[in-house]
């Protein structure tokens, strides 16, 4: 194949993928999406900081299970991707079997969740204790899976139950064992990892994971993990319940569009500067490196 014929196999709002025969490379953009529109703007290193925290996180839990990573080289690559837009924000990974469940871990409650406590005391059918405060610390965190939409559509809250049910029908036979293992994966991997970014100054108030099937049937966890595009990153110095907290990740950018009705989708530059820097800022906390 020559150096010019790459065109991705599947394109996400900020992810791309390519087809490398026995594997995928996932190539994390500079785009930025808001309200499920991608802007005109692009935030320089976004696409780095991505690809590496999820390698930070994959290097750190490999002794709870196995994940999708190959490398973050671009030698290890085809040459295609030597370029300097593919270097740092690129994945080598093994191919997998996706499945189609959404596994979402909340320690905190806030966002869709606070909505719908308010209303009913409940998280996706779960009972939670009565006088919570936005923001609370849940008493243990809670598994709350919802179907994977296509692009357009919107993911849909499921029960653990439900999702037993979801996964049969794609697996038979095998849906109660694959809706257990999602489960207690997630819960598994969210409080090693939450337990260590608070040693870090970050909350970890919520995340999504996805997990795929190796070649032996094995769980594998895929796609990102852990970044402040899959999970919500407070910081922990001045968190305080009773109302929303500031976060590392597009906040920036989503409170001026709300405050900017004829923004035209474009962002003005300061506000794209405060944006890259709370994702580097949470990279240098968690890791305690700077962005190479």
């Amino acid at each position: 194949m020559s150096v010019q014929e790459m065109k991705p196999v599947k394109e996400g709002k900020v992810r791309e993928i390519y087809d490398n025969g026995g594997s995928l490379i996932m190539v994390a953009t500079d785009r930025i999406s808001c309200f499920d529109v991608i802007l005109k703007n692009e935030v320089t290193k976004k696409g780095s900081v991505l690809t590496q925290m999820s390698k930070f996180w994959f290097d750190m839990t490999e002794d709870i299970l196995p994940n999708h990573m190959l490398s973050v080289d671009v030698q290890d690559m085809p040459e295609y991707f030597r370029q300097d837009k593919f270097d740092g924000s690129s994945m080598l990974c093994r191919k997998l079997e996706m499945l189609p469940v959404e596994c979402i871990v909340r320690g905190y409650i806030t966002g869709s969740g606070w909505a719908s406590y308010e209303k009913t005391g409940k998280v996706c059918g779960i009972q939670l204790p009565e006088g919570l405060k936005e923001s609370d610390k849940l008493p243990e965190p809670i598994y709350t899976p919802s179907t994977k939409a296509e692009i357009g559509d919107h993911d849909e809250n499921i029960s653990y139950a439900e999702s037993a049910e979801y996964l049969e029908k794609r697996f038979p036979g095998k849906g109660e064992e694959y809706a257990l293992k999602l489960r207690d994966y997630s819960l598994t991997l969210y409080k090693k990892c939450a337990e260590y970014a608070l040693s870090r100054g970050i909350i970890i108030a919520d995340t999504k994971f996805e997990f795929g099937l190796d070649e032996e049937g094995n769980i594998v966890i895929g796609d990102e993990m852990l970044t402040p595009d899959s999970s919500r990153f407070w910081p922990a110095e001045g968190y305080e319940p009773g109302h929303g907290q500031p976060s590392f990740d597009k906040q920036f950018a989503r409170d001026w569009l709300k405050a900017n009705t004829d923004h035209d989708w474009t962002l003005p530059q300061d506000i794209v500067d405060k944006t890259i820097e709370k994702y580097l800022q949470a990279y240098r906390l968690l890791t305690g490196k700077e962005l190479a």
